[in-house]
């Protein structure tokens, strides 16, 4: 049962909430995190680039710059070969 509701009253609305913290408040942490997240995801590829599989599995499927891990691409010359 609704009481009696004056027009002259603040016109209160629920505010979306993830755990009582308010979405507003969990913005500005979003954000740091994504930012640190993807450096992470980068310096992980960095690190794993010369993997073979990494290769082949990640880093060709790169629309723009994939093809410059193809293995024809990156063969070293036999004369090169110090072994």
């Amino acid at each position: 049962m609704v009481g009696y509701k004056s027009q002259f009253g603040p016109k209160l609305r629920p505010s979306p909430h993830v755990a009582g913290i308010p979405l507003t408040a969990l913005r500005s942490p979003a954000v740091a995190a994504g930012a640190f997240g993807g450096v992470a995801l980068l310096a992980v590829l960095f690190i794993g680039e010369g993997i073979p599989r990494v290769q082949r599995d990640v880093l060709q499927n790169i629309p723009v710059i994939g093809s410059y891990w193809d293995p024809e691409r990156r063969k070293i010359p036999a004369s090169d070969n110090p072994f």
